[in-house]
Order: C-alpha cells, then sequence, then structure tokens
C-alpha cells in the first residue's frame, strides 16, 4: 500500500524521503505508484515555495508559482492516499538492513523510522544579500535568484547583479549576454579586483561594476526602486538577481561519509545514488542544474532504481557515484 500510516512505521518501510519539495514529492507519486511502503518528511521550508512565477515549467505557459506547484503536487499524491508528513529529521544513520532516522514531528513528537533505502530531497537556501534593514529580500521577492528561470521576463531591462568573485561574475556576464544591455554587477563592498581578462569580458557586455557597499534603499510596491552607496550615489534598477550562492542542505548525508564537492553538494550516479549505499539525493542537494524540472527528473529516476532495488539487501549494492552501473 502507498498509504502509510503511523502504525506501519513498525516495520522497517521501502523509502524514507527527506524533503517534500519538487524533487521528494515526484518521487513520492512514483512510489506511490509502484505500490511501495514510504513516507515523506518535510520541514515546510521549500525553496521553491519562493518562486513568484515561473514560466519555464512545460505545459504552464502562462505561469505558475512554486507554492501552487507544491500543492498540486500534493494533490496529486495524495490521490493515492499519501500524506506528508510535516517534521524534521534530525539524525540519519546506518543499521542493518537500511536506514534508521530520528524524526521530530510538530507538537515535539519525535520517533524513529527505519527505511530499507532513503531519499534525500533537502535542497538548499540561498545565502542573502547585506542590505540594510532588509535581511530576507531573496525570500520575499524582493531579489530575484534564478535568471534561468525568470530572466526572460527582465529581458531589455536594468538588472542588478548582486555578488562578487567569479560566481557573480559569471553571473553578470550570463544575464548580459543572454537578456539585456544594461547589467550592474554590486559588490556590496566585498572588493574585487579584476584581472586582464575580467576587465575584458567586462567591457565586452558593458557590464558596470560597483564596489561600494549598500548603505540605504528605498521598497515600493514590493520592489527595490532605489540603493544608494557609501559615497551617497544612488541607483536605480528594475531587477536585482543575488548571485552570492547557496548553503546545501547535505549534513545528513555528509555525517554518513557521501561524497560531495567544495559546496557540500552532493555527487551521484546516473541513478541519483549517492557514495553510500542504498542513499540517494535528488534536486538541490545535488551538484548540477538548479532547476525544478530537473528535480523532479530528478525524483523520477531515483524513485525507479529504489522501486527496482527494493528486494536487493542495501550492503550488496555497489557504490553510487563510483558504479558505472
Amino acid at each position: 500500500m502507498a498509504r502509510l500510516l503511523s502504525a506501519d512505521l513498525s516495520e522497517p518501510i521501502d523509502c524514507l524521503i527527506v524533503g517534500g519539495g519538487p524533487a521528494g514529492l515526484t518521487a513520492a507519486l512514483y512510489l506511490a505508484r509502484f505500490e511501495r511502503r514510504f513516507l515523506v518528511v518535510d520541514a515546510g521550508d521549500s525553496r521553491a515555495s519562493w518562486i513568484p512565477t515561473s514560466h519555464n515549467i512545460p505545459v504552464f505557459a502562462d505561469g505558475i508559482s512554486g507554492q501552487e506547484i507544491l500543492l498540486r503536487q500534493r494533490e496529486h499524491l495524495a490521490r493515492y492516499g499519501s500524506e506528508v508528513t510535516h517534521g524534521t529529521v534530525t539524525t540519519l544513520r546506518r543499521v542493518e538492513g537500511g536506514f534508521a532516522a530520528s524524526v521530530e514531528e510538530a507538537g515535539g513528537i519525535s520517533r524513529e523510522v527505519r527505511a530499507r533505502r532513503v531519499l534525500l530531497a533537502t535542497g538548499a537556501d540561498d545565502v542573502e544579500p547585506d542590505l540594510p534593514d532588509l535581511p530576507d529580500a531573496v525570500r520575499r521577492g524582493l531579489v530575484r535568484y534564478c535568471p534561468i528561470c525568470d530572466g526572460y521576463e527582465a529581458r531589455g531591462k536594468r538588472i542588478a547583479v548582486i555578488g562578487h568573485g567569479d560566481r557573480g561574475l559569471g553571473e553578470a556576464v550570463f544575464v548580459a549576454r543572454t537578456y539585456s544591455r544594461d547589467v550592474t554587477l554590486l559588490t556590496l563592498g566585498q572588493g574585487m579586483h579584476l584581472d586582464a581578462g575580467e576587465r575584458e569580458r567586462v567591457e565586452k557586455h558593458g557590464i558596470k561594476v560597483v564596489h561600494e557597499p549598500v548603505t540605504g534603499l528605498d521598497v515600493e510596491d514590493a520592489r527595490i526602486t532605489r540603493l544608494r552607496t557609501a559615497s551617497g550615489d544612488e541607483h536605480r534598477f528594475e531587477v536585482l538577481y543575488s548571485a552570492l550562492g547557496l548553503k546545501l542542505r547535505s549534513e545528513l548525508a555528509l555525517e554518513l561519509g557521501a561524497e560531495h564537492d567544495e559546496t557540500g553538494a552532493l555527487l551521484v550516479d546516473e541513478h541519483n545514488r549517492t557514495t553510500v549505499p542504498g542513499l540517494y539525493a535528488a534536486g538541490g542537494v545535488v551538484r548540477g542544474l538548479d532547476q525544478v524540472v530537473v528535480a523532479m527528473g530528478h525524483g523520477a529516476m531515483a524513485a525507479t532504481d529504489i522501486h527496482n532495488r527494493c528486494e536487493l539487501p542495501t550492503e550488496e549494492e555497489v557504490d553510487g557515484a563510483d558504479s558505472s552501473a
């Protein structure tokens, strides 16, 4: 049965899904249709919920918000009698036959869940820019975080990219060569020495660079309309993007020894297996293109492999990302 009640947790389940964003809910849908026993635990803080409107989700030509995507996914999953448990997985450890997870649910209820396999769809958090009196600009939608998703709607506008170093300059160049010839890179006072090659890129794409910190700003109609720097200069933009990077929620996997890159993003194989046997990862916590449709694809691939390998003990599996299987 796809539907999983508390009483069913006395025996190990087929899969524990940690995270109820696009990746986790897609995996849950597949496992429900495979009639596997699984549990989705979600802390209720999916980064996808911050998306005001996305126009690059196939079949939603008029756009769809992140919250609507998640709502529709949950409603779809509910058709198979499956629900999402609101809570947090605080620890995850290997045990004979799979994994044991400590789950803290709303109301302070704690319990242990045993699962033969685990899918981490825990995602990431954006690093918020250091703007005066505005600690949550990205979360509130005042600063956007994905020009791949909505840069088309910003084409031809005055755009600022907040960032520094290779990441900041790279995103400014991407925006300038793709969507607008009026792009400014704001380093927020971090300091950024441009070598000859970088200066050539800046000049080629007409990118302006402001090195000073922002000391004041104006917000009107849910939009940052004016920024003031330490010297008193004022800058007006129609769209702001952050290129400050992400904080990956990969701690549970790292504690188990899963391989990762320098940012903490998990390395997986073509089936979304990590290097820890029986542990899978999907979505923003995985190294790669950070997109909703990619996350959904990850969830589908992981769930299908989990279903196909359910009767195989995890101890007999070849390590995931090291495997050519």
